[in-house]
């Protein structure tokens, strides 16, 4: 690599990560503004979910592309490329005038997005010295968490203030600034250069036309059935099972294709590598267990406590700060403390944090949660920087677009696997505990009695006729019987989320970690150009 790109390092990572920031960013922000745009576009409740859901289906199906399209196209192209089609989505988003048309803007803003994450990774993983990595992934680890933790709270602040286009037209200049300073500062290196040309010129007397569709006709039957299934209740809706089959055939067609293919699109061969597929599998199973933890706190506070979208975002606003503080120096201290060690410390920091939550109620304070949230932050960081780092730590330098692109799709999957059965225990859970109180609720019992007496009797002294009174004070009673079930379900899903971490803990064995090695003494050119990372 050029000489004088190690000193435009810098530069580089605040470059790459102006758009993958606006586009972590929106994958979330959309999701407080929901109500505000049905009512704008005149949509119900259950279409403008597709809103988030077109988002999401769009990314995922061009994650594990990141390595093809850096072949073709240069990954300084391929960043720019689809930073732009980025920009262009957000603003027409923000113009949006129906469902359809807000729906087709989502989906191109989710097919920009897609690759801005992998395609950072790999450029960052090849700009920065082998030696400091660590601090390479750990200010990443902080582009890609502060997106979704900031998303909710920004988004909030937006509705309460503006009309709801802002959430997309924010985007335009912090993306165009991004865009000049990709522009002017990324350089791919000389090898991956050479490399790619090479490559690209075989994928393209090979185009593998074939693997692709069968990869986009699964993912995205894969993730329809994940962001629906709850809605249609699983496989009681005929729609689910049949999406699905459909999942289940074209991924297992897509996997023989990418086997057997001269030229495959998506790099498979990757997973022989344990290194690899041990820290992409492991990322996997936490991403699982994290989202699905972040789902819940925003949920609980909004529903149970009483929260607006921006005073729980504000809640949540500590685990981003010390994510901020803590990851950077995680990657430092990452070439002194074993990869395992630090992961199984997050591992445990987390459990804690959760386990907290467990003992939440009705009164649960605000600095109860922060508590909570920022031994979560510290556990994230002490977990994710290193798994950034390990996963990639036997992949050659020309393909690590193909391994970060799989590596985000898995990731992606194991979130989307997570929230879909979270959502589902949170519904099952919340009817049974309603079962067992109501089986509790009877005339006969005397405090029962009591209270609906002074119910009844306050709300007469409030103006409220005596029959009206009785019927306000039963009603009054069934919603206090739903908030206590909702609140057993939330525990019951904290214990859940807590012990899973504990029960992770022994995947670390599983973890392959190559050997520590210093970096030879010559110039760092040399180093940079030749060291396998």
């Amino acid at each position: 690599m050029p000489a004088e790109a190690a000193t435009n390092k810098w530069l580089v990572t605040l470059a790459v990560s102006c758009g993958t920031m606006m586009a972590s960013i929106d994958a979330s922000i959309v999701n407080v503004a929901l109500s505000q745009i049905r009512s704008s576009i005149g949509a119900t409740m259950q279409e403008i979910t597709w809103a988030s859901t077109s988002f999401i289906i769009a990314t995922v199906l061009v994650l594990p592309l990141s390595g093809l399209f850096g072949r073709l196209f240069g990954q300084k192209r391929t960043y720019l490329a689809f930073l732009s089609l980025f920009i262009l989505s957000s603003f027409l988003c923000g113009l949006a005038w129906s469902l359809p048309s807000l729906v087709v803007f989502r989906a191109l803003q989710g097919l920009g997005a897609g690759l801005l994450v992998p395609t950072e990774q790999a450029i960052l993983r090849q700009t920065w010295p082998p030696e400091e990595q660590g601090m390479a992934m750990g200010l990443f680890s902080v582009v890609i968490s502060v997106g979704p933790a900031i998303g909710p709270t920004l988004g909030g602040y937006i509705v309460d203030n503006f009309h709801w286009s802002w959430i997309f037209l924010i985007n335009l200049p912090i993306g165009l600034l991004g865009f000049l300073m990709v522009w002017r500062f990324v350089e791919e290196p000389e090898d991956v250069l050479a490399a790619n040309r090479a490559a690209a010129a075989l994928q393209r007397r090979n185009m593998d036309w074939a693997g692709i569709g069968l990869m986009w006709m699964g993912l995205a039957s894969l993730q329809f059935v994940l962001e629906e299934g709850q809605r249609q209740d699983w496989f009681e809706s005929r729609e689910i099972l049949l999406f699905t089959l459909v999942a289940g055939f074209s991924l297992a067609a897509f996997v023989l294709r990418e086997l057997t293919a001269p030229a495959p699109a998506v790099d498979l061969r990757l997973f022989r590598e344990p290194v690899f597929t041990s820290g992409a599998v492991l990322g996997a199973v936490m991403f699982f267990i994290l989202i699905a933890n972040m789902f819940l706190l925003p949920v609980f506070m909004q529903e149970l406590l009483g929260f607006t979208a921006m005073q729980s975002g504000l809640a949540l606003m500590p685990r981003t700060l010390v994510m901020i503080a803590v990851m950077p120096l995680v990657g430092r201290l990452y070439n002194r403390v074993s990869p395992r060690t630090l992961i199984a410390t997050g591992l445990l920091i987390l459990g804690l944090g959760v386990y907290r939550m467990m003992r939440v109620s009705l009164d649960t304070g605000t600095g109860d949660i922060i508590a909570s949230v920022m031994l979560q932050g510290l556990g994230t960081s002490l977990l994710f920087v290193p798994l950034n780092i390990v996963v990639f730590d036997k992949v050659e330098r020309a393909r690590l677009a193909d391994a970060a692109g799989l590596n985000a799709l898995l990731r992606q999957i194991g979130s989307s696997v997570g929230l879909a059965l979270f959502a589902t225990l949170m519904t099952r859970y919340t009817a049974q505990a309603q079962v067992g109180l109501s089986a509790q609720v009877f005339a006969e019992r005397p405090e029962l009695s009591a209270w609906l007496t002074s119910a009844t009797g306050g709300l007469v002294a409030g103006g409220v006729e005596g029959y009206e009174a009785t019927e306000a004070g039963l009603r009054l009673l069934s919603a206090t019987l739903q908030r206590q079930a909702a609140l057993l379900a939330f525990n019951r899903l904290f214990a859940l989320s807590a012990l899973l971490f504990a029960l992770a803990l022994p995947l670390l064995a599983f973890l392959w970690v190559s050997p520590r090695q210093k970096p030879r003494p010559e110039s760092r050119n040399e180093v940079h150009a030749d060291v396998e990372v």
